[in-house]
């Protein structure tokens, strides 16, 4: 339909597999904007992920530029994430056409401000506040180096927003987040564009199931803080069965998990058993410490799953809030656990999920507002 409209996206890591936060509205964002016509030549760092052939069914064009991890990359005012993603290789593939380009993560705009591609259409699009995201990791982490580490990246990262002046639109996931933006950019200039997820109906099951899930990537600060603060809080508390699922678990979460006998952990479960696990669960439980950005998991188990049981933090932003039940204290969430096994996941609670989630999250429709940024002047092709 569209396919008239090419784009380069710098991705900042692999966006395959789709399995954890950002490499998901990547992904997704991709193959919407395929199915909608669009020409991708996509660009991706290689660091910790191997190269995806799935990616050429759906980009005209990929190209790998290996990060340059490292203690060089920290010596430096620009951000570590931003440095270690600096590609002379990049520039000159970019200056092969003159294509919109989009911007995925403050980690991937070393080149936003640069005069070589001055008078091309420039998105950034956004996942979180980065010096508030790493400056709540310095917070949360105990380890001196590690918290040296994220607070000057946080100061780092605070001078470089200011590049984002030079980008054509700014592409936020969250309400909260589109209102801290139009503050100090001009407001015309933010657009609020949900994450991309590849959901296209809500699947959930009705009735219940036996056990709560906890699910994510657990080797990331923020989930190993989160799923320990469960454990010892909550989960060690209650009765009912609980799985904590997700990558690389942490060693302190396997040592936790070890003393409970309702508690099972399942490491790096394959995409398929991953999404078993959130369709079979009766409670999915999601907690965060930092309301920074949309949580895709929260998208994903309420496409997916039955009750869905958060803190507040977690649907800051999002208008998600009457489609879960929120506890922010201890005995609360203890509280409600009990109360949802009780009950029977609906038809009605199905219809709810649908009504909203379609109404704000349809990717299709989404992948339409990116085109309109693009060339809104060009009419759409019929070829």
């Amino acid at each position: 339909m569209y396919s008239n409209i090419s784009i380069n996206i710098i991705s900042f890591n692999v966006p395959y597999p789709p399995n954890y936060g950002g490499t998901i509205d990547v992904f997704y964002k991709i193959k919407t904007l395929y199915e909608l016509g669009v020409k991708i030549h996509l660009h991706c760092f290689l660091y910790d992920r191997p190269q995806a052939l799935e990616l050429e069914n759906y980009c005209v064009s990929v190209n790998y530029y290996k990060r340059k991890t490292g203690f060089k990359s920290n010596l430096s005012l620009t951000p570590y994430i931003v440095k270690s993603r600096q590609s002379e290789e990049l520039v000159n593939n970019l200056l092969q056409n003159n294509y919109p380009i989009m911007f995925e993560g403050l980690h991937s705009c070393s080149l936003l401000s640069d005069i070589r591609i001055r008078g091309r259409i420039k998105l950034y699009r956004e996942s979180n506040i980065e010096h508030e995201y790493y400056s709540h990791l310095a917070k949360s982490t105990k380890k001196i180096s590690d918290k040296l580490f994220y607070y000057i990246e946080s100061f780092k990262l605070r001078l470089f927003q200011k590049k984002l002046k030079y980008a054509d639109c700014l592409l936020v996931v969250s309400k909260k987040d589109e209102e801290y933006l139009k503050k100090r950019f001009r407001p015309n200039l933010v657009l609020y564009l949900p994450s991309f997820h590849g959901n296209q109906n809500v699947v959930s099951k009705k009735g219940k199931g036996n056990y709560i899930l906890y699910h994510g990537n657990l080797s990331v600060e923020e989930n190993i803080v989160a799923a320990n603060y469960l454990i010892n809080n909550i989960f060690s508390k209650i009765s009912h069965q609980v799985i904590i699922a997700g990558l690389k678990p942490d060693k302190s979460i396997a040592n936790n998990i070890a003393k409970y006998d309702n508690i099972k952990l399942i490491a790096n479960p394959d995409d398929k058993e991953m999404r078993e696990l959130v369709e079979n669960a009766h409670i999915n439980i999601l907690y965060t410490h930092q309301a920074t950005g949309l949580k895709l998991k929260l998208l994903n188990v309420l496409y997916q799953g039955r009750f869905v049981l958060v803190n507040s933090k977690m649907c800051v932003g999002t208008d998600l809030s009457d489609l879960c039940v929120i506890s922010d204290k201890a005995d609360e969430m203890i509280a409600n656990i009990n109360i949802l096994f009780e009950n029977d996941f609906t038809e009605k609670d199905i219809a709810k999920r649908s009504t909203k989630l379609d109404e704000m999250f349809n990717d299709e429709r989404n992948g339409l507002k990116i085109i309109e940024r693009l060339q809104p002047y060009s009419p759409p092709s019929n070829k």
